[in-house]
């Protein structure tokens, strides 16, 4: 009887547990059957409280101590807070405390050194702060021990060398000092010492280099000096991973790391290490290897033998040797690197000859960093080949002849940097193709000729578009219009004429505007009024004209404005802007007057300011009455449309999209009269109710509106507009629309869905304990069908983005909008927030067919809630968190994730040596039975590619988020490797 009423003083300090995970924890019922909760056969006794994953919020019950039989006490991935109970150290028992990702705060108790036989004990992720307890050194059964991203303060305590059992020691992302004790050098067993991110000094104790039994060794991001043994290679014969990364280690990089023959994982860039790389031959299952921002290298040919010692390496999949010494010509055996390889950066060297065409032999290559060199001859043809490149940054290099037109194949790339070089030429039309261009940087070249108009309209480019420095002609097509979410443009410095088109005030999010030392002429169109974000406008040395806008006081990021050198007249503005004489740049326009003599300007006379002042009565008169005018007719215009539209609309998607006639009688006896038993799911406008068709026995969904709610009828209208005409497998099919009244002879709507018999993807990541069936195995989704379910749902995007006259918008992708098939294929539902991008006749700018958005909170984009205007962007963001949900088993409003914590944070900051410790528990439990095979290397592999994606698309600036087509071709590809290895099902 202690133990059940100890259990329900535990759970009378939880307040929150919205699964109903403790709902089972009653008097009623025997406590060993509850929920979580295991005992021992003979005394019945609590040996196991397993409460991992479920939301829970609270605080921990000091009464958990009284469970004196407790074994294992595990509460992660929850949202415990305030401090831990000094009476866990009542449990003398205990082998396994793991209260990791809460929000715990306080010490940690230094009486848990009562629990003499624990075994297992994490407390990351947390907010805990003080010291390391020197208590723990006495535990002497200690295997693991894992205090990572907490808060604590002080040194690594000597008495850890104590642990004889120890095989795990991580302490990283704390805010630990001193030097490494040479204690730690008698954990004889120890397999992993991670001490990265901290504020550690001195040097690594020789005695720890000694620990033969190390496999992984991270000590990154610290302040350690001194050299690396000679003897490296030898003294850790079993070593996996050695990170020493952002340190200050000198010397040399010894011989003998040639003969560490298990080590994959080998960074230690961002140190002052120098001398010649040794070859590295045997490291045949060396996978990472980056060294850069180091002295490495001696600037001559010798450095070639090197690269020629990696092809060897038939796992290597990233190498970055950037920011060093090294010299020579590009070997050719570079061409024999792993055909694994994704990452090549040998940027920031003193490498020249030619880029040898072998390159293009590395298929499977993403990143090709080149830059900062001295390479020259032209750009092999053949690097159009590698088509899984996402970056390739050839800038600061010598290099010339035309750009390749083969360059239009990478249809991946979203970075390309071609700057600084000396390229002749024209700009390739087929640089029109890569539609997933975000960054393009051409200037500083000697291209010639006009910009091509299907170039300047690649849409996809939202972050920079450099073409200064050159010697391109004409005007700047009206394409350019469609580039209005790029963030910079600099177009500067070359031969362009003509006006400057309106089209440009459509860049909303527009920072930097270049376009001095042209050409160009007439008066600055009033549509730049609209570059309400603009920090930077260079609009000197061309022959523009007229008066200075005033709107420029109004725009209130703008930092530098520069006008020089032009033939503008009239007065000079005095607001905004103007009033900061080192931010603005007037001089050269002879024919401006001002009554500010900080500017050098003429003094304006009272004819000036007059004139002025008629002008702008005149113009504002002739503005306000045309515009009176053509409100009126189009008002009258929109009436009569809107008259017709609402007679037709709902009658016409009935009979378009519908092979069946279904009346509020027919829906009524389908759902046995809506009863609740048939109640599947409720959502924010609606009820969705289970029903069966009498005729032919068909299973149907029905989504019947609750009218009396606003924005319901709109959502059912935006929801009819959204499906009428796409047909793709990955969205929720609907059968029919019903538009009536009730027997009441109230109105009454419904849309008819075909039924999915497994529920949603809501039901599977947070099943309650009574969804679950008898051995509770129901609700639970293996690695392999949640990447299934990745690619269903990516899919349905690409297609609602890309592949219709006019893109949809989803704007509320959740796991509850998500519904599962019997072949458990994922189908994207609930269209009722959608948005359809109509494009305009001239096709310049994109309107929404109705304003607003609201979205789920957790999931909708960031800067939706700055007001910012909808975008497939922010359909990615609601992608990437629902991708991090799938794999993490976390909610993104999980209690734990407040103020700027957020779900994208708390997995980009575990990654990638916390893998398994975000990772759902329930896929745990299937990774472990593929543990020492192909197929748990290749899961791990895929876990972390996958949460690499998550992250990539829930990037805070939507400008840098991954494409959504690009998101198709790589969990695609992660599914094939899983499929490569085994994994089915």
């Amino acid at each position: 009887m202690t133990d059940k009423l100890s259990l329900l003083a535990f759970k009378a300090t939880v307040t929150e547990d919205p699964t109903g995970a403790l709902n089972s924890w009653n008097h009623t019922t025997d406590h060993c059957r509850w929920y979580g909760v295991t005992c021992g056969r003979l005394h019945c006794r609590v040996t196991r409280l397993d409460l991992q994953a479920l939301k829970l919020s609270g605080s921990i019950s000091s009464h958990i101590g009284n469970l004196s039989f407790l074994r294992v006490l595990m509460l992660t991935n929850n949202s415990f807070h305030h401090e831990i109970p000094q009476e866990v150290s009542h449990l003398h028992r205990l082998r396994v405390l793991r209260l990791s990702f809460n929000t715990l705060e306080g010490e940690i108790p230094r009486n848990l050194s009562g629990c003499t036989h624990l075994q297992w004990l994490r407390l990351g992720v947390n907010q805990l702060v003080g010291e390391i307890p020197v208590e723990l050194g006495s535990l002497p059964e200690l295997r693991y021990l894992a205090l990572t991203k907490n808060y604590l303060t002080g040194t690594i305590p000597s008495s850890i060398g104590n642990l004889s059992s120890l095989e795990v020691l991580s302490l990283s992302l704390n805010e630990l000092g001193g030097k490494i004790p040479q204690a730690l050098g008698k954990l004889t067993k120890l397999k992993a010492l991670s001490l990265m991110g901290n504020r550690l000094s001195g040097t690594i104790p020789p005695s720890v280099f000694n620990l033969s039994s190390i496999k992984v060794f991270e000590i990154g991001e610290n302040q350690i000096g001194g050299t690396l043994p000679a003897n490296i290679g030898f003294v850790l014969p079993n070593i996996e991973s050695f990170t020493i990364y952002n340190n200050q280690f000198t010397g040399v990089i010894p011989l003998s790391m040639s003969n560490a023959t298990t080590l994959s994982w080998l960074e230690v860039g961002e140190n002052k290490l120098s001398g010649n790389m040794p070859p590295l031959d045997r490291l045949n299952m060396l996978e990472l290897l980056e060294i850069n921002s180091n002295y490495l290298g001696s600037g001559g040919y010798s450095d070639s033998t090197f690269f020629c010692s990696l092809t060897n390496t038939t796992t290597l999949r990233r190498l970055t040797i950037q920011n060093n010494s090294f010299g020579g010509t590009l070997p050719k055996c570079i061409g024999n690197f792993s055909v694994t390889l994704s990452d090549l950066q040998l940027g920031e060297n003193l490498l020249f000859g030619t880029i040898p065409r072998i390159v293009g032999n590395l298929i499977n290559l993403e990143r090709l960093f080149l830059d900062r060199n001295r390479f020259s001859g032209t750009l092999p043809s053949v690097l159009g080949n590698l088509h899984n490149l996402v970056e390739m940054k050839l800038s600061y290099n010598k290099l010339s002849g035309a750009i390749p037109s083969s360059l239009g194949n990478l249809v991946s790339l979203t970075r390309l940097y071609l700057d600084h070089n000396n390229f002749h030429g024209y700009i390739p039309s087929r640089l029109s193709e890569c539609r997933s261009l975000v960054e393009l940087d051409l200037s500083s070249n000697n291209l010639n000729g006009t910009i091509p108009p299907k170039f300047i309209g690649l849409s996809s480019l939202s972050i920079l578009l450099n073409l200064s420095q050159n010697h391109l002609t004409g005007v700047l097509p009206q394409e350019i219009g469609k580039l209005n979410l790029l963030a910079q443009l600099d177009i500067s410095r070359n031969m362009l004429h003509g006006d400057i088109p309106a089209s440009l005030g459509s860049y909303v999010g527009l920072e930097v505007l270049k376009m001095q030392e042209n050409s160009f002429r007439g008066s600055i169109p009033s549509s730049l009024s609209m570059l309400r974000n603009v920090k930077e406008l260079d609009l000197s040395h061309n022959n523009l004209s007229g008066v200075i806008p005033e709107f420029f006081e109004a725009l209130h990021f703008l930092e530098i404005l520069n006008l020089s050198y032009n033939s503008f007249e009239g007065t000079l503005p005095t607001k905004g802007i103007f009033n900061n004489v080192s931010a603005t740049f007037v001089f050269g326009n002879d024919k401006l007057c001002t009554c500010m003599p900080e500017f050098h300007l003429p003094k304006c006379s009272s004819r000036n300011l007059g004139r002025k002042l008629i002008l702008k009565w005149k113009l504002a008169v002739s503005i306000f009455f045309g515009v009176l005018g053509i409100a009126l007719v189009l008002v009258l215009m929109y009436f009569g449309w809107l008259k017709k539209k609402k007679r037709t609309e709902l009658s016409s998607s009935s009979k378009d999209d519908s092979s069946l006639n279904l009346s509020y009688g027919i829906l009524l006896k389908a759902t046995n009269g809506f009863s609740s038993r048939n109640l599947i799911g409720v959502g924010s406008f609606g009820s969705v109710y289970k029903g069966v068709l009498d005729e032919n026995e068909t299973i149907i969904a029905v989504k019947v509106l609750h009218l009396t709610l606003h924005g319901a009828e709109k959502s059912f209208i935006t929801e009819c507009k959204a499906l009428r005409n796409i047909r793709h497998r990955n969205l929720l099919k609907v059968i029919t629309v019903c538009s009536g009244t009730d027997y009441r002879g109230s109105e009454f709507k419904a849309l008819v869905y075909e039924f999915m018999v497994n529920g949603s993807q809501e039901d599977r990541l947070h099943p309650s304990p009574s969804s679950a069936n008898v051995d509770g195995n129901a609700q639970k989704l293996s690695l392999v069908q949640r990447i299934n379910i990745s690619i269903d749902v990516a899919s349905a995007l690409d297609y609602l983005h890309n592949h219709l006259q006019s893109p949809i918008l989803h704007c509320d992708l959740k796991p509850s909008n998500i519904l599962l098939d019997a072949e458990m294929v994922g189908h994207v539902g609930d269209f009722g927030l959608a948005k359809v991008l109509i494009k305009s006749a001239d096709d310049t700018k994109a309107k929404m067919s109705s304003a607003g958005v609201r979205g789920t909170v957790g999931y909708a984009a960031p800067e939706y809630g700055m007001g910012s205007v909808v975008s497939t962007e922010g359909d990615i963001y609601s992608y990437g968190i629902l991708l991090l949900e799938m794999f993490t088993g976390m909610s993104p409003t999980n209690e734990m994730f407040r103020e700027n914590f957020n779900l994208h944070k708390f997995v980009k900051g575990a990654l990638p040596e916390q893998l398994l410790e975000i990772t759902d528990p329930l896929l745990l439990q299937e990774m472990e039975s593929h543990m020492g095979t192909g197929r748990g290397d290749a899961a791990r592999e895929c876990l972390k590619m996958v949460h690499r994606i998550g992250v990539a698309c829930s990037i805070e600036a939507l400008k840098e988020r991954m494409n959504i087509t690009k998101v198709v071709a790589q969990l695609n590809f992660i599914r094939d490797k899983l499929h490569a290895a085994g994994l089915q099902r």
